[in-house]
C-alpha cells in the first residue's frame, strides 16, 4: 500500500469521521466520489457566493478605506505598491495587500467595482481551497457541506463587503492554499510523480511566503501544517518531521520576511502590540468575551456589529459565563489533540489561527471584530458537521428510515441552512451599501458606542444634515467626555452652522489632546479668521504649517490673513505656495492674482488670472478681474476683450458693463446702449 492510502486510510479509521466515509462509499454515496460531482459541487459554490453577494458591488469606500485605498498614493504605480504607508492604517506593513489594491486601482481607478470583484473572487477562492481541504481528507460531500456553508454564512459579510478587510480574506485564502499545497504533495508520496510532489511542495511554500506579506495571523500557518500531518498523514510529530522537515524549514523560512514587516512597521503605527496605551492583561481579559462571542455567533450570527468598540471587560456573570464556555473548549480540544482526534485538530485550528489577535498582544484600536472568525469559522462548521453527520447516520436505522433517505434528509437540511444563511448574508450586504446605514447599524446595536457615535455624526454631515450630525456629536461626548474626534467634528459641524464661538470652544478642547494637530489647527484658525481674530488666527495657521507645511488648505488660510490685513506681498507668498501644492486649485490661484494685483505686480498678476481661466474658462467674474489688470497695465485692446467676453458669458454682468464703457471711452470707442449686446 502506498503512503498515500495509509494517509487516507488514517483518515477515514478515525471514529467522528468513518461514518461520512461510510455515507460516502454506500450505494447512494458513490455518486458524491465521482470527479465529475467535484467539479459541479465547485460550480455550486461558486453560484452560491454570487447569489449572496451579488448586492454588494456597489458599496462605496468605507471607514479605514479612505487611507488605506482612497488617500494612498503608493497604490497609483506598481512601482511604489510594496512599500505601503506606514501609520497603523490597513496596507502599512503588507505588501501584498498593497499590491492587490494596487491591481485594482489599475483596472479601475477609485471606481469600485472592480475591489468588490476583486474581494468576492478571493472569498471564492478561498471557499474552493477549503472544499480540497477537506475533500482530500475526508470526501466530497462533507467538503461540499463545509464549503458551503462557510461561503455563505454571515460572519463572512465583513471580510468581503468591507473594502480594507480584504486583508483577511487574502491572508486566509493564502493559509488554506498553504495547508492545500502541502496536502497534495503529501499525498504524492511513495509513488512516481516526485516532481510533481516537489512542486507542490514549493507552492505551499510560496503561498505561506505569499500570506506573511499579507496579515500578521499568518504567522500560525506553518504550525498548522505540522498539526495536520501529525494528525491525518503522519501520526505523530517525530514521523512528521522525519518525513517533511524540508517543507517545515522552508514554511518556517517564512517567519523572516514577516519579522522584517512587523519590525519595519513600528508595531502598525503603534496601534499593536505591547506598546500600546492597553495593558494585555486588560485585552487577554477582554479576548474571552471575544472568543465566547465569535463562537455563538458561528451558530447564531445575530445580532452582527461592525464596530464593538474600545469598552474592555464586561459584566462579572457574563465574563464568568463566558470563560466557562472558553475554558471547555480549550480544555476539550487539548484533550482531543493529544488524543490525537481529528476534532483535536479543529480545536487547535479554531484557537491557533484566533491567538495572534484575540489573546494578549493588544490591538488596541479593535478589541473584537468580527472579521478575525473568518478562517476559524470554518473548524467550527467542520466540527458541526462531522458531529452531526455522525449523529444523523447512526439516529437512521433506529428511525425505520434507510440510509438513501437518511442520506437525502441530510442533504436538505443542509440546502435549507444554506438558504438561510444565504438570505441573511445577502440582507448583511445592505449595511454596507452606505456610511449612514453602516454607522446607523452600528449605533442600533451598540447605543453607548462612541465611536460609532461619532462616525454616525460624520456621516450625517456628509448629508449636510448638521443638526442630527450635532446630536450624534454631544452624545458621542457624553459618553466619553475627553473624545477629541468628536470635539473637532462637533466644532466642524457648528462653524457650518454659523456658531463659530462654540465651535472655537471645541476646537480648543480638541487641540488639548492633540495639541500640534494641523487638521485641528487650521480649523481653528478658519474660525478664529471669521470671528475677526486676525493675529490669533495667523498663529494658529503657522503651527499648522510647522506640523503640515504641504497643506494647501493652511497656507490659503494664512493668505487670507493677510489680505484680511492689507499685507499684499505676504498675502502673495501664501497663496503662491498653495498654487505650487495645488496648481487646479481656482480659488488660490485667483486669490493668488488678486494679491499679486494689490501689491502692483501685474504682469505675474495677469499670468495668474490666465493659469485660473484655463481651470475655469468660464467663469465670468475671472475675465472681469483680468481686464481690470490689464486696464491698469495699459493693455487696454485685451482689457476690453476680457470685458466683452465676461458680458457674453454674463450679459447682466453690470460691473463687466460698466469696465468696458470705461475702456471704450478710453480708447474713443463708441459708448454701448442700455439694449447693447458687445
Amino acid at each position: 500500500m502506498e503512503p498515500a492510502d495509509r494517509c487516507k486510510d488514517r483518515v477515514l479509521n478515525r471514529p467522528a469521521f468513518r461514518s461520512i466515509s461510510a455515507a460516502a462509499l454506500d450505494r447512494g454515496g458513490r455518486f458524491w466520489l465521482s470527479g465529475s460531482v467535484g467539479r459541479f459541487a465547485a460550480l455550486a459554490l461558486i453560484l452560491a457566493a454570487l447569489a449572496a453577494y451579488c448586492g454588494s458591488f456597489s458599496g462605496p469606500f468605507l471607514h479605514d478605506d479612505a487611507w488605506a485605498i482612497v488617500g494612498n498614493a503608493t497604490i497609483r504605480h506598481f512601482s511604489s505598491a510594496l512599500f505601503p504607508p506606514a501609520g497603523g492604517f490597513s496596507t502599512s506593513g503588507r505588501p501584498v495587500l498593497n499590491l492587490s489594491f494596487a491591481l485594482n486601482y489599475a483596472i479601475s481607478g477609485t471606481a469600485v467595482w472592480s475591489y468588490h470583484a476583486l474581494n468576492l473572487l478571493i472569498h471564492v477562492m478561498a471557499g474552493l481551497a477549503l472544499f480540497g481541504i477537506v475533500r482530500r481528507t475526508i470526501s466530497t460531500f462533507p467538503a461540499f457541506v463545509v464549503a458551503l456553508l462557510w461561503i455563505v454564512h454571515p460572519l463572512q459579510t465583513e471580510s468581503v463587503a468591507y473594502l480594507s478587510q480584504r486583508a483577511e480574506s487574502l491572508m486566509g485564502l493564502f493559509y488554506l492554499l498553504t495547508l492545500y499545497c502541502f496536502i497534495r504533495g503529501a499525498r504524492l508520496e511513495g509513488g512516481v510523480g516526485d516532481g510533481r510532489r516537489t512542486g507542490w511542495y514549493a507552492l505551499s511554500i510560496i503561498a505561506c511566503l505569499l500570506g506573511m506579506g499579507t496579515k500578521e495571523v499568518m504567522v500560525t500557518a506553518p504550525l498548522m501544517a505540522l498539526l495536520y500531518d501529525r494528525a491525518f498523514v503522519s501520526g505523530s510529530f517525530a514521523q512528521a518531521w522525519r518525513r517533511h522537515r524540508g517543507i517545515y524549514l522552508g514554511l518556517a523560512a517564512t517567519w523572516v520576511l514577516l519579522g522584517i514587516l512587523v519590525a519595519g512597521s513600528a508595531s502598525r503605527g503603534g496601534t499593536a502590540g505591547f506598546g500600546t496605551a492597553l495593558p494585555w492583561w486588560a485585552y487577554a481579559f477582554t479576548q474571552i468575551r471575544a472568543l465566547a462571542l465569535y463562537f455563538r455567533l458561528c451558530f447564531w450570527p445575530n445580532p452582527l456589529t461592525f464596530d464593538y468598540g474600545l469598552v474592555w471587560g464586561g459584566p462579572p456573570f457574563a465574563m464568568a459565563r463566558d470563560a466557562i464556555l472558553i475554558g471547555g473548549l480549550l480544555a476539550a480540544s487539548i484533550v482531543l489533540f493529544v488524543r490525537n482526534s481529528p476534532f483535536g485538530f479543529l480545536g487547535a485550528w479554531f484557537f491557533l489561527i484566533l491567538a495572534p489577535s484575540s489573546s494578549v498582544v493588544p490591538v488596541a484600536t479593535e478589541l473584537i471584530a468580527e472579521h478575525r472568525i473568518y478562517l476559524s469559522l470554518a473548524a467550527v462548521i467542520a466540527a458541526s458537521a462531522c458531529g452531526a453527520h455522525a449523529a444523523w447516520m447512526a439516529l437512521g436505522p433506529r428511525s425505520g428510515l434507510g440510509g438513501r433517505a437518511t442520506s437525502g434528509a441530510g442533504f436538505l437540511v443542509v440546502l435549507l441552512a444554506a438558504a438561510g444563511l444565504g438570505t441573511a448574508t445577502f440582507h448583511r450586504n445592505e449595511v454596507y451599501t452606505s456610511a449612514l446605514a453602516l454607522w446607523a447599524d452600528v449605533v442600533e446595536k451598540m447605543p453607548d458606542n462612541a465611536g460609532a457615535r461619532n462616525n454616525l455624526g460624520n456621516a450625517l454631515a456628509d448629508q449636510g444634515r448638521l443638526p442630527e450630525a450635532i446630536v450624534q456629536y454631544e452624545e458621542a461626548l457624553r459618553l466619553v467626555p475627553g473624545y477629541d474626534d468628536p470635539h473637532y467634528n462637533l466644532g466642524n459641524a457648528l462653524a457650518k452652522s454659523g456658531r463659530v464661538e462654540e465651535a472655537i470652544d471645541h476646537y480648543r478642547t480638541a487641540l488639548r489632546v492633540r495639541p500640534r494637530n494641523a487638521a485641528i489647527l487650521f480649523a481653528l484658525g478658519e474660525a478664529l479668521r471669521r470671528s475677526g481674530r486676525l493675529d490669533e488666527a495667523q498663529s494658529r495657521y503657522e503651527e499648522a504649517l510647522k506640523g503640515e507645511s504641504d497643506s494647501p488648505d493652511a497656507w490659503c488660510g494664512l493668505g487670507n490673513v493677510m489680505l484680511n490685513g492689507g499685507k499684499w506681498d505676504e498675502a502673495a507668498r501664501a497663496f503662491g505656495m498653495a498654487v505650487q501644492l495645488r496648481p487646479d486649485n481656482t480659488d488660490a490661484l485667483v486669490n493668488y492674482a488678486a494679491s499679486l494685483a494689490q501689491a502692483g505686480h501685474n504682469p505675474e498678476a495677469v499670468r495668474a488670472f490666465q493659469a485660473a481661466l484655463r481651470v475655469q474658462p468660464d467663469a465670468a467674474d475671472l475675465h472681469n478681474d483680468l481686464g481690470g489688470v490689464l486696464a491698469q497695465d495699459g493693455r487696454l485692446a485685451e482689457a476690453r476683450g476680457e470685458f466683452e467676453r465676461a458680458l457674453q458669458l454674463k450679459p447682466d454682468y453690470r460691473e463687466a458693463r460698466d469696465n468696458l464703457e470705461k475702456v471704450n471711452r478710453m480708447i474713443g470707442a463708441p459708448r454701448l446702449g442700455a439694449g447693447t449686446q458687445p
